[in-house]
């Protein structure tokens, strides 16, 4: 038994814990960047909170999933007025650019000097600046990942900084923030994180840490996601939810993805459509790709038994085999309207270049059994 784990250095849970962010953000500075999502004026309460800590904030909006250049000029700001710290609060793409921007700010180059896959892959030498990581909704635990995702235009792909000086100094987690986001969101969200969940489970770098909060995480969603969706005020559910989004990311942070999330990457860049949408649009044959493919070739293999419990987990259900798991994640992303991935815009001639650029991703290859081309178009045609 060998593992690494990496998280923030502290995590804050609870509702209304959100109250105790300035006195927080006072450890770190005075000079503070807000980075938040395209609506600046539901964050201002908490601008507010801040700057009677007497913090100088300056905000930075994220319109959307962050691309080179809103990470760039976010790091030029940053230098220019001298920013002491970070705070990103918001969805996953507003954590995601906050990240991106703390750590670009403190180091020399471009981003694509570091950006794996279309980049250079050169590590970070600095740490970035102080990130408090608060999010707002409960689906990618991007507020304990050591990775951003960044979208390159030019390359039509999203690829990663990656590296542990990026993990937050803080996460504060409080599902109260939650309460506001709307069904559609509630669900992409959720099944991200259900996503983010089986994946670490079934990897190829599984570990026995990792898996216990996949259980938990996993049992959470089964009884969680649907209230929530059906509720939003629901407390009970919203925080199970928000737990569940915390150890999805503390999961993949620490042993690995899948071919649902190989594919999001490349796929965030060929269309626009938010990344818990893909997610949620391939989940299922991605799950069915994968325990066709390890029944076929490698009987053996443990992975089949780690979809056995997670089928047994999310249908309660101590007898059900690896191939239940795909019916149950069919009739859930159903009940909460998932779209497919051609509404989303995917359309079939697109299927080749998807397909090639998701067999280099960097999820791909925790895949707990390598698909072929031919597979990989399968589970992409099925999606449609």
């Amino acid at each position: 038994m060998r593992f690494d784990f990496a998280t923030a250095a502290r995590l804050v849970f609870g509702v209304g814990r959100v109250s105790e962010l300035p006195g927080i953000a006072r450890e770190f500075g005075v000079r503070a960047l807000l980075v938040c999502g395209k609506n600046p004026a539901s964050f201002d309460q908490l601008r507010r909170g801040l700057e009677a800590a007497n913090i100088h904030v300056i905000v930075h909006t994220t319109p959307g999933e962050p691309t080179i250049q809103m990470v760039r000029a976010g790091a030029l700001l940053c230098v220019e007025h001298r920013r002491e710290q970070e705070v990103g609060a918001g969805g996953g793409s507003a954590i995601e650019a906050a990240k991106a921007i703390a750590i670009l700010a403190t180091n020399s180059g471009e981003p694509l000097d570091y950006m794996e896959v279309v980049g250079r892959g050169r590590s970070f030498e600095r740490p970035g600046l102080p990130f408090i990581a608060v999010p707002t909704t409960a689906g990618t635990g991007a507020e304990v990942t050591r990775n951003a995702v960044i979208g390159s235009p030019e390359h039509g792909v999203k690829a990663s900084l990656r590296s542990p000086l990026m993990l937050a100094k803080v996460a504060l987690i409080d599902p109260e923030l939650t309460f506001s986001v709307p069904p559609e969101v509630t669900a992409y969200t959720g099944l991200d994180t259900l996503t983010q969940l089986i994946e670490p489970f079934v990897c190829a770098r599984a570990n026995p840490l990792v898996d216990t909060f996949c259980r938990e995480g996993m049992a959470r969603v089964r009884v969680s996601l649907v209230r929530a969706f059906d509720n939003s005020r629901d407390a009970e559910a919203r925080t199970s939810m928000s737990f569940a989004s915390l150890l999805s990311g503390l999961s993949l942070a620490n042993a690995g993805l899948g071919v649902v999330h190989g594919f999001a990457g490349p796929l965030g860049g060929i269309i626009d459509a938010p990344h818990g949408a893909i997610c949620a649009a391939l989940l299922v044959e991605g799950v069915e790709a994968n325990v066709r493919a390890l029944r076929n070739r490698e009987p053996s293999h443990p992975a089949l038994q780690k979809y056995a419990e997670a089928a047994a987990i999310l249908t309660r259900s101590d007898a059900a085999t690896a191939e239940d798991l795909a019916p149950w994640l069919s009739e859930l992303t159903g009940r909460l309207h998932v779209q497919r991935a051609g509404a989303l815009g995917l359309t079939r001639d697109r299927i080749p270049e998807l397909v090639e650029k998701a067999s280099d991703a960097s999820s791909m290859k925790a895949n707990p059994i390598a698909l072929s081309s031919a597979e990989l178009t399968e589970v992409v045609e099925r999606a449609l």
